[in-house]
């Protein structure tokens, strides 16, 4: 079991730290956050989740203001220009232990979060107060930065805050600025395949495959039995529900959102949407699809009367 709420707030207060607390409905946008705890309460912050190729994690939490590149930001960490993306859902969930929305740097206080590199925006410095969540989304905390700085050391961590916006070269005499704070471990973790994974894996060939073969196949054949069963059970839950289905696309458009918070052009970021979802939209509908194929196979199967 990961850290509560309440035993975050206890260690807040163990360590003597100063801060204040506002509880408000649940909330999974800044928008919605600033409806109910005021600007001149402290700085609100937007955090992002990310991944590289090499299954490394890294918490980036930056003022809502800031404009973080992700290209530029892989670049500086050495990794390249498309090197970083948003992280699976499920390594939320396994690594800091927390649901969608509930992302802050006090995510790395489980040991589950002990390779995951917190890269904090410099701006923090300058704000009297900041404002984050304190791994529930119910409630919002405003702290100063030294009070944070308190508490990432008394978990073993070195603050660390970096120009976010900056853009230094990067070349054979510029080493990467950031690429110290690539993590060293990497964190493989197992895909899941349920209604809350945000990346789910290609539908098995089975189900396309082998449904008109089991049609043609006499019902009182143990093979044909053997096969349906394979099939819908290897069928996620989310793609024999029209409601999770639908939150699966929610999931992945707030994932892209977050990803390209930093088109300031609307058109333009509406284009960058529609095309990155229209493979994913495709890929989830064609599992829904030969969901309702495989199902309405089975209906028809047990309802056949008898023969004579």
């Amino acid at each position: 079991m990961g850290f509560s709420k309440d035993q975050l707030l206890n260690r807040l207060e163990e360590l003597e730290i100063d801060y204040s607390k506002y509880e408000h409905p649940p909330v999974l946008t800044v928008e919605a956050q600033a409806k109910y705890v005021s600007s001149s309460e402290g700085a609100l912050s937007k955090n992002l989740f990310l991944k590289d190729k090499k299954h490394r994690y890294y918490i980036v939490s930056a003022m809502v203001d800031t404009k973080v590149d992700m290209k530029v930001l892989s670049q500086r960490l050495g990794l390249g220009k498309g090197g970083i993306r948003m992280a699976p859902e499920e390594a939320l969930s396994q690594l800091l232990q927390v649901s969608l929305g509930c992302v802050t740097p006090f995510a790395v206080v489980n040991e589950s979060a002990r390779d995951v590199s917190l890269l904090l925006d410099q701006n923090f410095k300058n704000q009297k107060r900041c404002i984050f969540h304190p791994l529930s989304n119910e409630v919002s905390v405003s702290l100063n930065t030294s009070g944070l700085d308190k508490f990432l050391k008394s978990i073993e961590r070195d603050p660390v805050y970096v120009d976010l916006e900056a853009n230094p070269a990067v070349g054979k005499d510029q080493p990467p600025d950031l690429a110290v704070y690539v993590p060293s471990n990497s964190v493989v973790i197992p895909e899941i395949s349920n209604e809350t994974s945000t990346k789910q894996t290609p539908p098995p060939k089975s189900v396309s495959a082998e449904v008109k073969p089991v049609a043609s196949a006499k019902p009182s054949k143990p093979a044909s039995k053997g096969k349906s069963v394979v099939v819908e059970n290897s069928t996620p839950l989310a793609f024999k529900n029209p409601e999770k289905f639908v939150e699966e696309f929610m999931d992945k458009t707030w994932a892209l959102l977050l990803s390209e918070a930093k088109v300031e052009n609307v058109e333009a970021l509406a284009e960058t949407l529609r095309k990155r979802l229209t493979s994913e939209f495709t890929l989830l509908a064609i599992m829904y699809k030969n969901t309702a194929y495989t199902e309405g196979f089975h209906a028809g199967k047990h309802s056949q009367p008898k023969r004579l």
